[in-house]
Order: C-alpha cells, then structure tokens, then sequence
C-alpha cells in the first residue's frame, strides 16, 4: 500500500506538470488570438470609415466593369475564425481544469483511503505480533510442562518396573521363603522347650 501510495504521488506530480503547461499554453494562445483579433477589428474598421469619409452622397453609377467598394468580405471570415479558435481553446482550458480537479479528487481519497489502510494494517500487524509473542511465550510454558510431565511418567514407569520386579521375586521365592519360616519356626520351638526344662534330663544325658 504505502509502495502504491509514492507511484501515485509521483503519477499526480506529472499530471499536475503537465495539467499546467496544457492550461498555460491555451492561455497563451488565446492572449495572441485576442491581441490578433483586436489588430485585425481596429484595421477593418478604421478602412471603413476612410471609405465612408470618402462616398459621395449622389454620383452616377460606376462605368462598366468597375464594382462598388465594400469592406472586405474575407474580413468576415478571418475574424470569426480567429473567434471559433479562442472559443475552443478557451473551452479546451475549462475542460482541462475539470479534469485536473477530478484528478486532484480522486489523488485525495485515495490518499485518505491508503492512510486508513495503512493506519488499520499496522494496528493489525501490532496485534498480530502480539498475539505471536503470547504464543510464542504459551508455546515455551507448555514445552516446559511436557517435559516435565514426561520425565515425571519417565519416574513412574521406572518406580513401576521397580514393583514389578520386586513382586516377581516375591512370588517366585515365595514356597522357598515359607519353607524356611516354617524351620525357623520350629527350631524356636525347640529352643524354646530346651530352654523351659522340658528336655533337659535328655539334653544331660546327651552331653
């Protein structure tokens, strides 16, 4: 937008250039024109006056051959051309300030259409980038939090194995260990009863 925004400020500058050296030259031309036409008006009509200062009020008529003086009837025709030539460049001029106010107006909203585009796309890359950072910071949190409970069920899963193991042993050593007890067991019996005299003649004649 903003890259679109300097073409079109360059585009007006030279429009606007060329606005008025277009109005600059219709002006011009209509100046000569004017100062032609007014040469050319004072000519004819101080012509005329010589030859209305010079007529007869009566006289014969002209002999054969010879024609009335008139003014000069390509007087007429001249000067209206002349007339038709500022009239048009005068109209080409109107036409060309119409279209250079057009030009400016359209350049204007434009202008003012860009710097709101501009104004709501840089509030919206401030957001945006905003809400990226709180990603980016939520993204860095949750890591954070997988790993640790990754290494947490990394701990479980070991003190798991860990009971596993110790089960296993305890149910295949189980009848050994019971065995064992049970001897223990009597063997503290025994050694209890020596102890409470009810042997001891036979533990005398033993020795």
């Amino acid at each position: 937008m903003r890259v679109q925004f300097k073409r079109a400020g360059e585009n007006r500058e030279k429009e606007n250039k060329a606005f008025q050296e277009t109005v600059a030259d219709q002006r011009a031309t209509q100046r000569l024109l004017e100062a032609a036409l007014k040469f050319l008006q004072g000519f004819y009509d101080k012509n005329a006056l010589k030859l209305m200062q010079q007529k007869q009020p009566a006289g014969p008529p002209p002999p054969s051959g010879f024609k009335d003086y008139s003014n000069n009837k390509n007087a007429g025709g001249v000067m209206g051309m002349i007339k038709q030539i500022i009239s048009d460049a005068h109209a080409e001029e109107m036409e060309t300030i119409r279209s250079e106010e057009d030009a400016q107006k359209m350049y204007e909203d434009f202008v003012k259409e860009t710097n709101s585009g501009v104004t709501t796309k840089s509030k919206d890359i401030v957001d945006k980038s905003s809400d990226k950072g709180k990603s980016e910071t939520d993204l860095v949190q949750t890591t954070e939090e997988r790993d640790s409970a990754v290494a947490e069920l990394e701990e479980l899963a070991n003190a798991k194995q860990g009971l596993h193991d110790a089960c296993d042993f305890v149910m295949k050593n189980f009848e050994i260990r019971q065995t064992a007890r049970d001897q223990e067991v009597e063997a503290l019996k025994e050694a209890k009863a020596i102890l409470s005299g009810a042997k001891f003649e036979e533990f005398i004649q033993m020795q």
